[in-house]
């Protein structure tokens, strides 16, 4: 299946040539990584790791055709998911805990995540969607015009915690034209106690604002695909741990009432998560309801419909 639609703008910053700076701003920045609100200020390229423990090379987990994203990335051949190791946030409830905490998967050259690109196209993809790209933020810019050059051509989607630092996300304004960012808390107290990062709701924000300032409002074609714009995931969590209300109010008065959201009732425990804990349990129905309720209250209407089951990454 060929490519289709408007060009991705990354060919456009491939065209003019501005990849090689951007490249070398990212790297920079891992000489006394700040490339995360985490702020560790390790030397990845001497090997050091942080919080994240990612290293030099990009690790990855898995990659292949992904048909339980949002329906806009999935249309008829799947989203092309890359699957990346190791994560900046570590929720304690981290459905996917093996990759996130444990970093489950192998490190890859840069020539070798361009191919993984180009692979999942010549599958028929309508994307490559970045799972938990944000520690990689360098490696990615280093192989995209890579993939460029083999002949990509289809949209990158860059699907993270939402906990970004601008700055980075600035390096990568003409590379990703879809941002789908989760937003888990609107309150610091929850995002203290599940991640350590009390300053999830901050940095949340300020990375929403950067990523709508960069694509706008998501665009879908006459095939129901994403072609450019910005998807918002939120996951309703037991007892209002989420701080919904604050989360929806945000994107409704600071973004935009047309964002494209997907509130996701699928949480469970598992991981980390304690039995007898405030996360022990799964999202009631009328808990979920409620969640809906705010989002109409809000005058959020581009809400995610999907059938059957959906596996997320959390």
């Amino acid at each position: 299946m060929k490519p289709t639609g408007a060009q991705p703008v990354y060919l456009k910053t491939w065209e003019s040539g501005s990849f090689p700076e951007k490249i070398t701003a990212a790297f920079r920045i891992l000489e006394d990584c700040t490339l995360c609100p985490r702020g560790c200020r390790v030397n990845r390229l001497l090997g050091a790791r942080g919080t994240c423990q990612g290293g030099y090379l990009p690790t990855v987990a898995s990659y292949a055709p992904h048909f339980g994203e949002e329906g806009p990335l999935v249309g008829r051949y799947g989203s092309g998911t890359i699957f990346l190791a190791h994560c900046n946030l570590l929720c304690c409830f981290c459905q996917n805990y093996s990759i996130s905490h444990l970093g489950e998967g192998g490190e890859v050259s840069f020539e070798r995540l361009a191919r993984m690109m180009v692979e999942l196209q010549n599958l028929g993809c309508h994307n490559v969607n970045f799972v938990t790209p944000s520690h990689y933020a360098a490696q990615i810019l280093e192989a995209v015009p890579r993939a460029a050059g083999m002949g990509l051509r289809i949209p990158l989607v860059y699907n993270s915690s939402g906990y970004d630092a601008v700055p980075t996300l600035r390096l990568l304004d003409g590379v990703f034209d879809i941002y789908m960012p989760d937003f888990k808390f609107g309150a610091a107290g929850p995002a203290a106690e599940f991640c350590g990062a009390a300053d999830y709701p901050e940095k949340a924000m300020l990375a929403i604002s950067e990523m709508h300032r960069q694509v706008g409002d998501l665009i879908i074609d006459k095939d129901g695909l994403a072609v450019r714009g910005l998807i918002v995931r939120h996951l309703v969590l037991p007892g209002g741990l989420a701080a919904t209300r604050e989360v929806l109010h945000f994107i409704a008065a600071e973004i935009s009432k047309n964002t494209y959201i997907n509130l996701m009732d699928q949480y469970y425990p598992c991981a980390g998560v304690a039995p007898r804990s405030r996360l022990g349990r799964r999202v009631t129905r009328e808990e979920f309801a409620t969640a809906l309720d705010i989002a109409r209250e809000e005058g959020l209407t581009r809400l995610d419909k999907r059938e059957g089951p959906r596996f997320i990454r959390f």
